[in-house]
């Protein structure tokens, strides 16, 4: 039997080269053995996008345009639309009963989250219990692998808490416990060093990016402040370029001769920038080219979308009347009198 993958994606933009090595890269190899769902997770985005409800509508589309550019295979992954499930909705609920207000205020993703969006006073209730829903987006779903970053991981755990309680409560074993999965690059830097790469920083590069657009940001990268000649050595770690080089050059011999050089001095910031610039042209360019190929056409995108969120709605029914029964709340014949 495939295990399977519950992964996805918030609509608030285009994806970009940060989402490509923290979980998209994972997502084509893992669609080849694992029986893959991929969530575009629109009611999720709401809970900081509420006021601007056309903003993560709009970004559906770019989203799943996005995923098939970059080779999500929908003969092997089901693509489906969060909101589109109305039993995600009704499982928290259940959810929710078992966790504590406290324990949703200390998981450490949420108030890390809380602090970069500056909501610690204006948090909303809808905000503060995203991870039960993610919990009921893994559990319905039967996710047994969920590639995740190293933050995401106590979402993780509070899940599997939320799991164990269940099963423990009802005497059932429903419920499957999920583990993490994940990349080997899961955090991809911004230009400036300080920060991981971030549509809401207005450091990202889509994968879309055109060529100008790649040299804008590569030219502006961190290297080593104290490489002031080209005949000084320089430092490799906490080196920007360095680190998008071992992300995206698939000739990792040359990308060690060029550290090796770079340290022991002789080779100069711009003619490694200007490396960086041609492995991520020939990288994004076939993404692009394809990208705009589906756009001439986006309801196929769409129809693709569609036709998932359908079967992602088969498998979420039958698995809610698992767990209403579980709880002895199923009514196959009423409500009883």
């Amino acid at each position: 039997m495939k295990k399977r993958i519950l992964t996805g994606d918030r609509p608030t933009g285009q994806l970009h080269l940060g989402h490509y090595v923290g979980s998209l890269k994972n997502r084509i190899s893992l669609q080849k053995e694992h029986e893959q769902f991929v969530m575009i997770a629109d009611a999720q985005a709401l809970t900081d996008n509420y006021d601007h409800p056309e903003k993560v509508r709009k970004n559906i589309l770019e989203v799943m345009l996005d995923y098939l550019a970059v080779g999500i295979d929908p003969a092997k992954t089901t693509f489906f639309i969060q909101s589109q499930i109305p039993q995600l909705f009704e499982l928290t609920f259940y959810f929710l009963n078992m966790v504590t207000y406290n324990r949703l205020k200390h998981n450490p993703t949420v108030k890390t989250e809380m602090q970069q969006k500056g909501l610690e006073d204006n948090v909303t209730a809808g905000f503060m219990i995203y991870p039960v829903s993610q919990a009921a987006d893994i559990t319905l779903f039967s996710g047994e692998l969920v590639p995740v970053g190293a933050d995401q991981v106590p979402i993780l755990e509070q899940t599997n808490e939320i799991v164990r309680r269940f099963n423990t409560i009802y005497k059932t074993d429903v419920l499957k416990e999920a583990t993490p999965m994940f990349s080997n690059c899961p955090r991809l830097m911004g230009p400036d060093g300080k920060s991981k790469m971030s549509k809401s920083l207005g450091n990202a590069l889509t994968l879309d990016a055109t060529q100008s657009q790649i040299e804008e940001i590569v030219k502006k990268m961190y290297t080593d402040p104290d490489h002031l000649k080209v005949s000084d050595p320089g430092k490799v770690e906490g080196n920007v370029v360095f680190a998008y080089l071992d992300a995206f050059d698939p000739d990792l011999t040359r990308v060690q001769d060029l550290k090796a050089h770079y340290q022991r001095g002789g080779l100069g910031d711009m003619t490694i920038k200007r490396h960086l610039m041609q492995v991520l042209e020939t990288f994004i360019a076939p993404i692009r080219d394809r990208r705009n190929q589906l756009k001439e056409n986006p309801q196929q995108a769409l129809d693709i979308l569609h036709e998932g969120t359908k079967n992602a709605l088969r498998v979420g029914m039958k698995k809610m009347e698992e767990i209403k029964e579980a709880m002895h709340i199923h009514y196959p014949f009423g409500v009883p009198s």
